[in-house]
Formats: structure tokens, sequence, C-alpha cells
């Protein structure tokens, strides 16, 4: 795996901040977002909208999915601030920061990340499906 500045990965502009070869994140696409392990504030499964770049709309797919998504203030991310938040994981030397992408267009399908690996529920674990641009 080649590892990603944060800043080239948070842009998601030219060849180092790709996902996969030739993928680079458009300004407008939907996603499923499946986030799962460890403790944090936003698990379960979104549709996430994407326009200019940001966040427009996210929806929990399930009732316990709206409920996480009506008890915090975050907003979940873009693809792009997923691969930011692998690469600072790489950057900062995690012991596990993976990544998987689409053989047909290269877009991230799957992020696992693992800061220290004798850690309780500091993973995070990012399934992305239903991508459309």
């Amino acid at each position: 795996m080649v590892a990603m500045t944060a800043a080239a990965a948070g842009a998601c502009q030219g060849e180092e901040s790709s996902a996969g070869p030739g993928w680079q994140e458009p300004s407008s696409y939907t996603y499923v977002l499946q986030s799962s392990c460890g403790e944090r504030p936003l698990i379960g499964r979104f549709r996430i909208t994407v326009d200019g770049g940001e966040v427009t709309k996210a929806e929990g797919i399930g009732e316990a999915d709206r409920r996480s998504l009506e008890s915090t203030e975050l907003r979940p991310p873009t693809l792009g601030q997923l691969l930011a938040e692998l690469a600072e994981a790489r950057r900062t030397g995690a012991d596990v920061a993976e990544l998987i992408t689409d053989p047909a267009d290269g877009h991230p399908t799957k992020i696992i990340i693992d800061p220290v690996k004798r850690a309780i529920d500091d993973e995070a674990c990012y399934t992305v499906s239903e991508y459309t641009t």
C-alpha cells in the first residue's frame, strides 16, 4: 500500500490521492456507508449524498441508523474525508490502515483502521456500497 499525505487525500486531486488507479473523488455522488467497529458516535448504515464536495444529505437506512444520526451533530464523511482519515492513520503509524478499491473504477469500497493493535474500541471499519456518480 502506498501512503498518502492527509492533505493529498483530503484534496483528492492527482495520482497520489486517488484511491485506486485513475479514481478521483467527483464533486457530486451518492453512496451507502456501513460504519462499524470501535466506539464512535456514528455507527450504522447510511445513504450519503455529496454535492459540491460536501455532504448535503444523510439518511439512516434502518431505525437504529436514523437514531444514530439524530443523536450526534456529526455528519457522515465524504469519500475524500474517509481517504484523509486513512492517510492520517498511515502517517501516524497505525497498526492497520487498509484500503480496498473497486476494480472497475478505483473508488474505495472498504477502509479498515486500527491505530493501536492492543487498544480496545479504537478501530474504524467502513464499507462503501451503492456508489453512483
